[in-house]
């Protein structure tokens, strides 16, 4: 499958594959986001999520795909640094905003510097019809986020945090997101890439979490969690692994700007499951959103 995966690179089908893959990864990484943010405390939901992934990577990465080439070790000690950091800020605005505003403002000023960073490092350039559709993406994104921000009722008083870390959170995310799609370019075998990402993604925030279930007064059962984690690494699988395969498949850029129609999703996600309101208003600022993913691919 690697083999066929490398030869799709650079053509029609792979372009057409990494579309589907990125829109897949959007609607995975807003059931992420909210599996994240729900019942449980965010710190223990990320640490029973990266404990399951762990299970299942550590396995597949020492046994299974071909070793890293020696090159690699020092891209997975920056895979491990960024995504560290990027998970630790994303905790914290989850902890103290609601997740129809955090999510929004970070998944808006990810893609923009995402684009910034795939022209720096892979020589990438937007059409300028392309760019009109980035713009009226973001206008959604942000648009909701500033919506929320004014009518929301819950938590009022640490929004402002929020937004700020939800913003420091956007800024990891367009570097994780480049250091990836550098990374998984580095390697052959982009399977390889993806079981050491997760192997060692995975490996601290368990130990974070056990030690905050230890200290709470009221600590939730562990069942529920496990089963939570379980289901969360399934869907991590499935959404980093998409968005990084698309960004071998195709422009990093495109792919990351197409993720964030995850927006849209988590705005359905929070209304329905969530129990968090969505107005009209709300959904035509989406509809902004997805038109702007739709004029950024159709330009393409």
């Amino acid at each position: 499958m690697s083999d066929w995966l490398v030869s799709l690179e650079g053509t029609a089908d792979g372009k057409s594959l990494a579309l589907i893959l990125a829109l897949t990864a959007a609607l995975l990484h807003a059931i992420f986001g909210a599996l994240q943010k729900g019942r449980h405390d965010p710190w223990l939901s990320r640490g029973a999520i990266d404990s399951a992934l762990f299970v299942i990577a550590a396995p597949t990465a020492l046994w299974i795909v071909p070793w890293p080439e020696p090159h690699m070790w020092p891209i997975f000690l920056g895979v491990f640094l960024i995504h560290t950091a990027y998970k630790t800020l994303q905790g914290f605005a989850y902890s103290k905003g609601a997740y129809t505003v955090v999510y929004p403002v970070v998944r808006g000023t990810g893609p923009l510097f995402t684009v910034f960073g795939a022209y720096l490092i892979f020589g990438e350039t937007f059409a300028p019809m392309q760019w009109v559709g980035v713009a009226v993406l973001l206008a959604g994104i942000f648009g909701l986020a500033a919506y929320n921000l004014i009518h929301i009722e819950v938590a009022r008083d640490t929004l402002v945090p929020a937004l700020g870390l939800a913003v420091a959170t956007g800024l990891f995310v367009a570097l994780y997101t480049t250091f990836d799609a550098y990374g998984i370019r580095a390697t052959a075998d982009p399977f390889t890439f993806l079981a050491w990402f997760f192997f060692i993604d995975s490996l601290v925030f368990p130990c974070v979490a056990a030690l905050r279930w230890r200290r709470m007064a009221d600590a939730p059962a562990l069942g529920p969690l496990a089963l939570r984690g379980v289901i969360g690494a399934v869907v991590a699988i499935g959404s980093f692994g998409s968005i990084m395969m698309a960004t071998r498949l195709d422009k990093v850029g495109e792919a990351a700007i197409l993720r964030e129609t995850s927006t849209v999703f988590a705005a359905v996600i929070g209304w329905v499951f969530l129990k968090e309101t969505v107005g009209p208003r709300r959904m035509g600022l989406m509809a902004l959103i997805a038109a702007g993913a739709v004029i950024v691919e159709v330009a393409g």
